[in-house]
């Protein structure tokens, strides 16, 4: 018995199509292997005061402070790029004070401290 099939004229050999999902699994395999390494090599720590700082925001992200939303005007306020927590016109004044206090008293990576006004 012959095993060739014939789709639309073209007759195709079955040890083809075994050879060419085989050799897609390698590249696969392979580029997935490389992602993985280079996920481990190209990481990229991020500031955890960041997070904690959106948080504390409203969450409404009106970009009143003149931001993109909380998540830009957070991480403005840890790296010291926005100088007060007033720049959020909707925070609570005790939001803004526990801003404050958090980043008055919490070291970032480098061991440093953001002072910011109210």
């Amino acid at each position: 018995m012959n095993n060739v099939i014939t789709i639309l004229a073209i007759k195709i050999n079955p040890k083809t199509i075994l050879i060419a999902v085989a050799v897609c699994l390698v590249i696969a395999a392979v580029l997935g292997l490389l992602l993985a390494v280079a996920s481990k090599f190209l990481h990229v720590e991020q500031d955890e005061r960041i997070d904690k700082v959106v948080e504390m925001l409203p969450g409404y992200n009106c970009g009143a402070c003149g931001k993109a939303g909380c998540a830009a005007f957070g991480e403005a306020l840890v790296t010291g790029e926005a100088p007060a927590v007033s720049g959020c016109k909707v925070i609570k004044p005790d939001k803004k004070q526990a801003i404050k206090d958090y980043l008055d008293n919490t070291p970032g990576p480098d061991g440093t401290v953001v002072n910011v006004k109210l």
